[in-house]
């Protein structure tokens, strides 16, 4: 599994070489950012299913900052943040929304946004502006939650699998001997 994975990730001299990443190069050479084990892909997978959720450009940016707290393979957790994609982006927030909205006791139901009215951009400006100051406490909620839970399970299910491929191959060098 390890060198399955480790074909697709950089190497250290790669990052050394990179002009971009020389200011850097002190913290993004630590070994456990590229070490590649179960419990640094498990914590990878954790932070980069956790920060998929982080709104606009900033999930790789989250990923990386994640990985470097916490000291657990900084390219898989950037690889995993890509799951939040134009497609799956909208069904991921309208769930954490109707979950943030489940969890604050909000029976309203999901309100849909102001039609557009050329005529009256102001007003139109001004419902908009209401209609997303109350979407955002239910989202916040939700995003948060779920960002955990796909966490957790992330961790949990990468912890499993990698077990899983260590019993079955530690089987089949059994029986090749």
């Amino acid at each position: 599994m390890r060198r399955t994975i480790k074909k697709y990730l950089p190497d250290h001299d790669s990052i050394r070489r990179n002009p971009w990443l020389k200011p850097f190069a002190s913290s993004l050479l630590h070994p456990r950012l590229w070490h590649l084990n179960r419990h640094s892909a498990a914590g990878a997978v954790a932070a980069g299913l956790f920060c998929g959720l982080i709104p606009g450009p900033l999930q790789m940016i989250g990923a990386a900052i994640c990985a470097l707290i916490f000291r657990v393979n900084l390219p898989l957790a950037m690889l995993v943040t890509l799951y939040t994609n134009p497609l799956t982006i909208v069904p991921l927030y309208i769930v954490a929304y109707q979950m943030g909205r489940l969890l604050l006791g909000d029976q309203s139901g999901f309100v849909a946004p102001p039609a557009l009215n050329p005529a009256d951009f102001v007003a139109w400006t001004a419902a908009m502006q209401s209609w997303m100051l109350e979407a955002a406490k239910p989202l916040g909620v939700g995003l948060f939650i779920l960002a955990c839970g796909l966490a957790i399970a992330g961790y949990l299910m990468t912890h499993a699998a990698w077990r899983i491929y260590l019993i079955r191959a530690r089987q089949r060098r059994r029986i090749k001997s």
